[in-house]
Parts: structure tokens; sequence; C-alpha cells
């Protein structure tokens, strides 16, 4: 059910306040692209400076959108596990396929504690969960043998890797199981990932370039590594100017060249330098979106 190209949606803003016909728009020119499943309000979504009731709002509306067409994955992170079943069992109850939860960040738990994290998001609603495991910004790294004690749990089903270590997705496969969905959380590897045994990347650049990015997952997953390969050199400029400075600005920009989003995003982070607007700029024309 969880595999391709599914983008780890911004959220749009106009004047400081969700832009929620915005947000409908790019979840239907998604879905008219190729993605193969939404995942709003990660980091790439904003959720850090979302409230509870926006962070809602934004899923509620995008299942709406959605309307069963593709998955729906639902962001539902927290370091907090009271705050992280709120938003659990609120994907559950307004229809989203799945909920993202990430490992827990700046508290640091230990493997015992992230196993008690999960085990009490698994227990306290009927829906598929992912595992997001991100140490470059959660600081803790979920271990491939916790992952495995994770995965006997029945509605444990999947993870976002974005470890950047491609032997994880063999480790994972030998601790998980071979039917464990490993999607990718980082660009720039998706198809060394995928060759590894992974289904599909939770991606940045489809935000910006969806059709691109859906039709390298499918050559990947058709076993066609060459026509990914020609894919892959036409992204990889996009993968890296995106991520000069925080992707999701980086993507927002690209979206307003394309006409269909605005810029606008909340502090701390800020607008992009000029000097980093010409290299995406560039990396667009590349992969000919302009």
């Amino acid at each position: 059910m969880f595999k391709g190209s599914m983008p780890a949606l911004v959220t749009p803003f106009r004047n400081g306040e969700l832009d929620l016909d915005t947000l409908k728009r790019l979840v239907e020119w998604q879905i008219g692209e190729g993605s193969t499943g939404i995942v709003p309000v990660g980091t790439t979504g904003e959720s850090p400076t979302l409230s509870h009731e926006e962070h809602e709002t934004v899923i509620a509306e995008v299942v709406r959108a959605a309307a069963g067409r593709v998955p729906v994955i639902a962001g539902a992170g927290s370091n907090n596990t009271v705050e992280a079943i709120r938003f659990v069992e609120f994907a559950a109850r307004i229809g989203a396929d799945a909920a993202l939860v990430v490992t827990p960040y700046y508290n640091k738990p230990t493997q015992r504690g992230m196993i008690a994290h999960f085990t009490a998001l698994h227990d306290c609603a009927d829906i598929p969960i992912i595992i997001y495991n991100i140490p470059g910004r959660s600081v803790v790294d979920m271990t491939p043998a916790t992952m495995g004690q994770l995965a006997k749990l029945p509605r444990i089903v999947g993870v976002k890797d974005a470890t950047g270590k491609l032997e994880r997705v063999s480790q994972q496969r030998m601790s998980c199981g071979p039917e464990f969905i490993q999607l990718s959380g980082e660009d720039a590897t998706a198809l060394g990932f995928n060759a590894h045994g992974g289904v599909g990347c939770i991606s940045v650049t489809a935000n910006v370039a969806p059709k691109l990015c859906a039709e390298f997952q499918a050559a990947t997953l058709a076993g066609d590594y060459a026509l990914a390969l020609e894919y892959q050199d036409r992204l990889m400029p996009l993968h890296e100017a995106i991520f000069i400075e925080p992707g999701l600005v980086g993507a927002k920009y690209a979206l307003s060249k394309l006409g269909l989003c605005g810029e606008e995003v909340r502090s701390p982070l800020t607008g992009l330098e000029d000097s980093t607007k010409a290299v995406i700029d560039a990396a667009m024309k590349h992969a000919g979106l302009l």
C-alpha cells in the first residue's frame, strides 16, 4: 500500500495563516502528477511551528482532498508520548491511512525508551504506524535490533529511514523481515536505497518535481536501474540545491517559481538568500522544470 514517490508536503501560508485553498490545489496536483501517497505535517510541513489545532486541520484537509485516491500518511510525531498519542488518535479518527512517528527528539530516550514510546502509540489506535528514524535531527538512532522488536507489533508496518546509511536497509530486512516497508527519507540516496530492498521515498524534492520523482521510483521498482539512473542524473542537482538552506524553504521557493505556492515560511525559518535561489533556478532548468 505504501510505496513509490510520496511528497513530504509543504504547508502553505498566507499572511501568517494556513492557506487551505493552496493546500488542496497542491494535493490535486500531486495526485495528477503521479505521486503514490501524501505525507502532511512532517518537518517539511513545518510541524514545529504549527499549533495542535493547525496540525489537525492540515491533516483533515489533506485526507478530504485525497478522497481515498492515494494513501495519506499523517505526521504524528512528538517527543512527548502523551502528545503523540493525541496526534495518532486523531489521524485514525479522521481517516488517515497511516501515522508517521519520528523517534523522540532532544530528550534522547534510550532504545528501551523508544520501545515504550512506540508501543504506547501502537496500542492507542487502530492505524498502521511508520517509524521515522532521522538521527541527524532527533539525535537518537533506533537500531535495527530495536526496530525488529517493534516490527513484531502488528501495526508497526514500516520505516522512513533518513540515516543515510544504505546498509541499514539490508540490516532491517534481517531484523524486521522482508515484508517490513522501508521508505527512504533522503532523496539523494533513494536509488541505492531501493536497490537494497526499499520500496519508495517520502520525498522533499517530490514537492517540486512529482512527475519525475514518481517515474524515477517506478523505474526502480520495475528493476530498470538504467532508466532510474537517467532520472537520478536529472534530479540530483535539485536534490542538492533544495537543501542548501532548510529543505522546506527551498521547496516553497521552487513551487513559487511554478506558480503553485507562496514562499512564506514561519520564524525561525527565513526566506532564501538570492544566491541559493539562483542555484535552485539552475537545478530546475537542468531537470526540465523551467
